[in-house]
């Protein structure tokens, strides 16, 4: 049994005044009280963990069942990442105790029509003042592309930075420019903010709308959302700068500029926006309900002795 008592719900951060991400290598990470502490030959840091959205374990981390225990009593996303932080194992619990999120998620994904709205609302997010409404996805497609290029060809006229295209090679970080290296630390630090926050709103990171066959495409749709303003800009100007400590200088930036955008606030408003979902409603009511196929939902904890009564043609639907 632990000697730690569990951290109540009601006085845990919502996940949109949490703080980014903690990037974690080579120490050994325990709990004391309600604080992680990462442990290296340099010290001890203590960090509060409730108050972060997501913890980053890479390479030689060692982390206690207790303070496992904390992350998951926190709400705070866990995730197991490789070297340099840009390749993704695992991740940990939702933040959320209902599903309604997660039922309008999977309910629009499955409808051609109403996957094809969310599409175009996400085009619309990066096409400012450009009605997209009637555009097919080959052509929302064909948009997206030529403005993803423009940002990377205003960023290497703005720097000085030579840009030839996007070449990034799991298998093989090393291979990969300067400037490939630098884009690919800066997206895997955003993805992992962006996977917290779609977990801790009890969403599935892998039901996505312009990504799909992936487990995280939700994630990427909404990480798209936010990198021309953020990991694109900070990639160029890493290399522009020529800093010695590429993915980690990398990291700090994406750290700071999700913070002063503050970009976890516009994911938590823009999931929302996406699933016709009011923000205000508690997501964290701990209410377990049976389904109904004609009230979609009935009080659990209830004992319903079978009953002809109440089909409306006296037969039942099976």
């Amino acid at each position: 049994m632990s000697r730690f008592p569990p951290v109540p719900v009601t006085v845990l951060p919502r996940v949109q005044d949490r703080m980014t991400f903690l990037y974690l290598e080579h120490c050994v990470v325990h709990r004391e009280d309600g604080a992680l502490t990462a442990r290296d030959e340099k010290g001890i840091v203590r960090v509060p963990a409730a108050s972060l959205l997501a913890v980053l374990l890479g390479p030689g981390t060692s982390i206690s069942h207790q303070a496992m225990s904390l992350l998951g009593e926190c709400g705070t996303t866990a995730i197991w990442v490789g070297e340099h932080g840009v390749r993704y194992y695992a991740h940990g619990r939702s933040l959320a105790s209902s599903t309604r999120l997660l039922v309008e998620q999977a309910a629009r994904v499955s409808s051609p029509q109403k996957r094809l709205r969310v599409a175009r609302q996400m085009y619309c997010m990066r096409f400012k003042n450009e009605d997209v409404s009637g555009l097919t996805m080959q052509q929302l497609r064909g948009r997206e592309g030529a403005r993803i290029r423009t940002v990377y060809r205003e960023n290497s006229k703005r720097t000085g930075v030579s840009w030839g295209r996007r070449d990034y090679r799991p298998d093989d970080f090393e291979a990969s420019d300067s400037i490939n290296k630098t884009l690919s630390a800066a997206h895997a630090a955003l993805y992992g903010v962006i996977h917290a926050v779609i977990v801790a709103l009890g969403c599935s990171p892998g039901l996505g709308f312009v990504h799909t066959g992936h487990e995280r495409s939700f994630v990427y749709d909404i990480a798209d959302l936010y990198k021309a303003e953020t990991t694109i800009p900070i990639a160029f100007d890493v290399v522009t700068e020529e800093m010695e400590d590429l993915t980690g200088t990398t990291r700090r930036r994406v750290r700071d500029k999700v913070f002063e955008l503050k970009i976890i606030e516009h994911a938590v408003h823009d999931i929302h926006t996406l699933l016709g979902a009011d923000e205000t409603e508690d997501l964290d009511i701990n209410v377990v309900s049976l389904w109904d196929y004609q009230h979609q939902q009935v009080a659990g904890g209830s004992n319903y002795e079978f009953s002809i009564e109440g089909f409306e043609d006296g037969d039942p639907p099976w």
